[in-house]
């Protein structure tokens, strides 16, 4: 007499291979859809919607800036309208972790995601930002919480060598705490303007999809789920040279891949997450490009129709885009669905399992 099916058994050790240990593979699992493939949504922002809410009370007659209180009720309706369409949610700890939490409006389907940086940054000489962690945060705090993963972001340019180093060396020691807390790490890497550039000049332009490709050979190996900006321009290089970019990104990043937003209109989002589902993202992690006409709306009902008619849409469009292109996140790591479902752990291996 036998018990299930044991027949095609392989030992939990192929998935500590890849750096899948019981913490980090429950945070994927947690995070992800059904199918392997990921649909997150990110509310982790705190300067751009400080500066919104800000325009939005402006508009309303009210010259002042948004309140602590305000910020997070903004965060929190946001969330309820669109949290239940999305396989996880990206928040910040400083006004939407623990309210998400304790409100209830993040689902306990939906995976939870705390964004670990500060979003305010030291400069170089050359005026390139230097990552920070957030003042009374970490990774440590974030297990305890009951996150499924961790944010990081290093904006980092490779031909810039004082913030390269040091963003490169914090990287680093967030990938190994993440490792001894057994915590998923998620890892954001965005280039930046120098020497006085803005994002719309030529020379940021000319040279965006090399530091995006560059900068994912360097990087994506220091964590479990890579969040890539989109590698060039679109309307400005052709849509083979773009196909050309993504197929670089994909074949030179070491772990799943999905594609953020950068703040772009919902419209370019979508055609540049479709261009990267063709070439191998796993999904999208994405904010504003959903959302951000929030604050633009007169009042609370405009709100509440914006949230459910246009925002909550359109992330349901792209969940949908998601799920019938995206490649799964086992897959980065070599397995099918099969190869996991046939995973055993031995007797005894809680004993090897690091911990107190």
């Amino acid at each position: 007499m036998t018990f299930g099916d044991g027949s095609k058994k392989q030992g939990a050790f192929v998935l500590a291979s890849k750096g899948l240990t019981p913490g980090k593979l429950r945070g994927l699992q947690r995070i992800s859809n059904p199918d392997g493939t990921l649909t997150m949504l990110a509310l982790d922002q705190n300067n751009s919607v400080v500066d919104m809410a800000g325009k939005a009370l402006r508009r309303a007659g009210e010259d002042r800036g948004a309140t602590y209180e305000e910020v997070v009720e903004a965060k929190l309706d946001l969330m309820r309208g669109l949290a239940t369409a999305a396989s996880a949610v990206l928040i910040d700890p400083y006004y939407g972790a623990w309210s998400a939490v304790a409100s209830g409006t993040i689902p306990p389907h939906v995976g939870l995601l705390l964004r670990l940086e500060r979003t305010k940054y030291e400069m170089s000489k050359k005026g390139a930002p230097l990552a920070t962690i957030e003042p009374g945060w970490g990774v440590e705090k974030a297990k305890r919480m009951g996150a499924d993963g961790i944010k990081f972001l290093a904006q980092f340019e490779p031909t810039e060598p004082e913030s390269a180093d040091a963003n490169f060396a914090l990287v680093e020691r967030v990938y190994e705490e993440c490792k001894r807390h057994d915590l998923l790490l998620l890892l954001e890497a965005v280039a930046f303007p120098l020497d006085g550039e803005t994002k719309q000049d030529a020379s940021f332009l000319d040279r965006k999809a090399e530091t995006v490709i560059e900068t994912a050979r360097m990087l994506s190996r220091y964590c479990d789920v890579y969040k890539a900006e989109f590698p060039g321009t679109l309307d400005r290089e052709s849509d083979q040279q773009l196909e050309d970019n993504l197929q670089a990104l994909d074949a030179v990043a070491e772990r799943p891949w999905v594609l953020l937003s950068a703040g772009v209109d919902y419209d370019q989002y979508l055609e540049q997450v479709e261009m990267a589902l063709r070439a191998g993202a796993s999904g999208v992690l994405g904010g504003r490009a959903f959302w951000k006409e929030y604050f633009q709306q007169a009042d609370a009902p405009a709100r509440a129709s914006f949230l459910t008619d246009v925002a909550r849409r359109r992330l349901v469009d792209v969940d949908a885009q998601v799920r019938a292109h995206g490649s799964p996140w086992f897959a980065r790591y070599g397995f099918t669905r099969e190869d996991l479902n046939a995973v055993r752990a031995i007797e005894g291996w809680h004993f090897r399992y690091p911990g107190a």
